[in-house]
Order: structure tokens, then sequence, then C-alpha cells
């Protein structure tokens, strides 16, 4: 419930303070006295668009306080789920607006986003004004009293998170099997530019070592030839460099004994014929088993050929680049098979999650129909009360594709006059029967709402005599369940209620300004006694001002 409303700076209103209890409280004053001021700042606690225009005081801040008494309504997971400090047994929401129009929101002192802010209030106060009525024609809002009825809370929950799961996976399959058959398309290409690349056989560093076999075989004349003739130089039969150096280790040899600077050198003469009979003998290979091949040259080139305008295809330098395309032209191939596959395994998921969803709605469908055939019960008899005895109601169902909330929607659609046909709600029914149509709604509805508080602003507009006391029982009725604060001009409404608070101007010094109070038994009598009577009280309407007061309690 709403227990504390703090206000300051805000138009007419310099500082105010109301203290509210349980039940139902009235809040009565003049036109223009300053009720409609403090909705306007209770709103900015609903998350509603704050204006700097509403500040009294540019050079001050205006702010807004209200405290809620939350224990029992399972507003822990909404806490957790935002990081605001939790205390199960109130919430302080804070709204303060700059000069200048910045605008900052807190929750228990942590500041909060209005997202946030709206979310919370909507699960702690309702304020109902003439314009409100309005939802009364509108689909969503009706589905809503069903629902409220139903009890269903768990299952629509259920339905929520399954359908939910079910529209993401969907909307997820969609956009991947668009993305799939871009790809299924380039699937072809990618197959033959990946055959052409295959069909080479190509292996790692190949086209360097085509390089060096076609230089190899472009000068293989020439090479043979120096093959040839190094060989012979170096251990030719007729003066050879192998022949000359053995006679240099022998006589040099011969002296090592005598010359002690010569000691080693044959040794070292003889490891350099060594070397020169290793050159000579793989020159002596090499040449032999070189041939001048213009046949393999050709080859050659032409692999060579291949290679090269494959690479220039493709943009690349060497064969090793072109062996990277076909490992990624390999891997797209597969991701293409894969995604195949796990597009069949969601759609298998999709259908399954349809199903499930489709098995909820059918489970919600069900209870809605049960709550509707109660709920036009009720609601003839509420309306009956408040003046409407020829009234006719009943709740029309269709059912539609699966949706947010389920597969119905709904119509309310109602007759006030004998023998008339039904017709929508909003299409039928006068401002004054739709505020105690919806009054009625609110009745019905009151037990289930998981709801601290609601506000009724002027709903109670255009009704007079013997039905604004039916309003005001019903209003007292509801209070029986949530905390109920009522603004009105009615000493009907105004007689039943268990609070009283009287908002009123005040001029001082050199502006007006708004404020409220409490009033004591005393003071409540006089105030639905004036309301009565108008600004002259007489002893006639103090007595009926005692009546109706009285009657509060039966």
């Amino acid at each position: 419930m709403l227990s504390k409303l703090y206000i300051s700076n805000y138009a007419l209103i310099e500082t105010l303070e109301i203290d509210l209890k349980d039940g139902l409280t009235i809040i009565t004053g003049e036109t223009g006295a300053g009720k409609s001021i403090i909705l306007g700042a209770l709103s900015l606690i609903l998350g509603e668009r704050a204006e700097s225009k509403s500040i009294s005081d540019s050079g001050k801040k205006t702010v807004v306080e209200a405290t809620f008494g939350i224990k029992g309504y399972d507003l822990k997971p909404f806490f957790a789920e935002n990081e605001i400090d939790y205390d199960e047994s109130e919430c302080i929401i804070r709204r303060e607006i700059s000069g200048t129009g910045r605008s900052r929101a807190f929750i228990n002192d942590t500041p909060v986003n209005t997202g946030v802010l709206k979310e919370i209030s909507s699960r702690l106060i309702d304020i109902h004004s003439q314009h409100s009525n309005t939802l009364l024609g509108r689909s969503a809002y009706q589905l809503t009293v069903l629902d409220s009825l139903s009890k269903n809370v768990k299952l629509r929950n259920d339905y929520s998170e399954t359908f939910g799961e079910y529209k993401r996976l969907k909307q997820s399959l969609a956009k991947r099997k668009a993305a799939y058959a871009k790809t299924k398309e380039e699937e072809d290409y990618i197959q033959f530019q990946l055959k052409q690349i295959q069909d080479l056989a190509l292996k790692e560093n190949e086209d360097e070592e085509l390089e060096q076999k076609r230089q190899l075989l472009e000068n293989a004349s020439d090479i043979k030839e120096a093959l040839w003739w190094s060989e012979n130089a170096l251990d030719g039969e007729n003066g050879s460099v192998i022949d000359t150096l053995r006679q240099v280790e022998q006589r040099l040899s011969g002296l090592e004994q005598s010359v002690k600077e010569l000691r080693g050198v044959g040794e070292r003469v003889r490891s350099a014929i060594i070397d020169l009979k290793d050159i000579s003998d793989s020159a002596s290979y090499i040449e032999r088993d070189l041939t001048v091949d213009p046949a393999a040259l050709i080859e050659v080139e032409d692999r060579l050929n291949a290679i090269y305008s494959l690479e220039k295809k493709h943009n690349v330098n060497s064969v090793n680049q072109l062996l990277a395309i076909q490992e990624d032209y390999l891997q797209k191939l597969q991701s293409i098979d894969d995604t195949g596959d796990s597009l069949n395994d969601d759609e298998l998921k999709v259908k399954e999650l349809e199903g499930k969803a489709q098995t909820l709605a059918d489970a919600l469908t069900k209870e809605r129909k049960k709550s509707a055939t109660d709920f036009e019960r009720q609601l003839k008899e509420h309306c009956k009360l408040l003046g409407l005895p020829n009234m006719a109601v009943e709740v029309e169902m269709q059912q539609t594709e699966l949706q947010e909330r389920g597969q119905d929607t709904v119509r309310f659609l109602v007759s006030f006059n004998k023998n008339q046909r039904l017709h929508a709600v909003h299409e039928v029914a006068s401002g004054g029967e739709l505020s105690r149509m919806m009054l009625c709604i609110k009745a019905i509805i009151a037990g289930y709402m998981n709801l601290p508080t609601i506000i009724f602003d002027e709903v109670d507009t255009g009704v007079s005599g013997d039905i604004a006391a039916r309003v005001g029982d019903m209003m007292k009725d509801i209070s029986r369940h949530i905390q109920v604060i009522a603004i009105t001009h009615l000493p009907q409404v105004a007689a039943v209620g268990d609070e009283h608070l009287r908002v009123y101007k005040i001029d001082k010094n050199d502006k007006t300004q708004t404020g409220i109070e409490t009033l004591d038994s005393e003071q409540h009598v006089m105030e639905v006694a004036k309301m009565l009577s108008g600004k002259e009280i007489n002893d006639a309407a103090i007595e009926n001002a005692r009546v109706l007061i009285e009657h509060k309690g039966k």
C-alpha cells in the first residue's frame, strides 16, 4: 500500500507530506484546489514525463517521494534482477527534477532508468481516471480482465516462456535459412573453383621446385659441358689437378722430418685431394644423369603455366596460397553440409516448441472461457446495482495464430436496453455507462489483483442519488481487498471513507499554495455536509451527512 507521499517544489505545492492508511481514503476539495496537481506529482513516480514548467522555483529541484508497503507481494526477484537493495517490508521511490528539467529516479536510493521505474510502479499502484475508461474498449485490457479472474498466472508464465523461446528460435531459423539459401546458391561455384585447383593435384612449394627444374632443363647442354670439363680438369688422364696435388703431397711429406714448419702439410694436401675427388665424382654423376630433354622442358613449362594461370585467377603468388584457398573451399562446403543438418535439427525443435506452445495456449483458452462465463454473470449483477438493470453482456472469444499472450482475441459485447443488439462496448456505451462498467470490473477483479493500491480519480462523475451511494459502497467493498484512494465530488462516496483528506488553496505572501489536511471525525461530517448543501451548511445537511456516514458500517 501507499503509506506516505512527499512532494516539494511542484506547481502550487511548496512542501506537502501525506500519510495514508489502508482501506478507503477519500480526497475532496474545491475545483482548482490542487487535487490534480497531487496526482500529477504522483504520476512522476509512475514514470511519466517530467516537465520543467511544473517546477515552481527553478532555483530548487522538485522532489516527489512515495513509500510503499510491499510485504507479501513477491517483488524480491524484481529487485535482484535490477540489482536494487531489497527491503521485504518497504519500497521507497523518488523522482527528482532539476531546474533545467533534467530528471533522475531512484528506488531505495538506487538510481534507475524510466523503464525500471515504470515496471515497479505498475506493480504497486493503479491510477484510474475517466480517461482510463477508454481501456475498456481495448481487446488487450479485456483479455487482462479474464486472466485476472482465471488465476492462471503459472500457465501464462509457462506459455510466455515457451512462446518466447519458440519465437526466438523461429526467427533465428528464418535468418539462418535465408543465409543458407544464399550459400547454397554459391555451392556450385565453390565446387567448380575447388575442382580446378584439385585437378592440378598441387604439392607444397611445387612452383619453386618446377622453376628450378625448368632452369636446369633450359641450360642442360651448357651445364653438361661445364661439368665434363671440370671433371677432366680435376681428375683427367693428362696433367689433372689431382695428379699434380699427389706429386705435391709426396714431395712435402718427405720434408716433414727435416723441416719442422712443414709437419702436417702432407695431411692437409691429402685432405684437399679427397675433397676435389669428391667434387669431380659429383660432377661426373650429375653430367652422366643430366640429359637434354626438350619434351620434359615443355612438360614443366606447361605445368608452370597452368599454375600461374590459376594464381592469377585467384590473385595469389604461390602454390601454397592456392592450397590455402583449396582448404577454405573444402571448409565452406563442409560448413554448408553441417548447416543443412543443423537447420533440420532446429526445424524439428521449432515444431516441438510450437506444439508445446499450442498445448499451453489451448489450456489458456479453456481457462479463459470458464472465466468469461463467470465474468458475464458478475458484471451483470454489479452493473444492476449501479443503475444498469437491463444490461446484457457477452464475452466473444476468437482464436488467432499464436501470439505473445496466447491465441485468443476478446471483445466485450454489451447492450443497455431491452431487445437491443449486442455491440462492442466502445460503440454503444456512454461516458457514464463506461465509468460504471469500469468500476464494476475493478470491483470484480479486486480480490484477484496482486496490487497494493488503486486510485480512482473522479470516476463517479455523472452519477447521483442512490447510484452514487452504491458507487461508494462498491469502492468500500474493493477497499476490503486492496488500498483504495478516491478523489470525488460526491458526498455519498466521501461519506463511506475510512479516512478523509481535504485539499485546499491558501494565499501566502505573494503566491498561492496548495495544502492538504487529514480530517477528524467531526470535520469529516462537516465536509460531507458541505458537499451536500454547498457553502452554507445547515442542520439538515449535517444530519444527512451523519446518516450517510453511519451507513458505511452497514
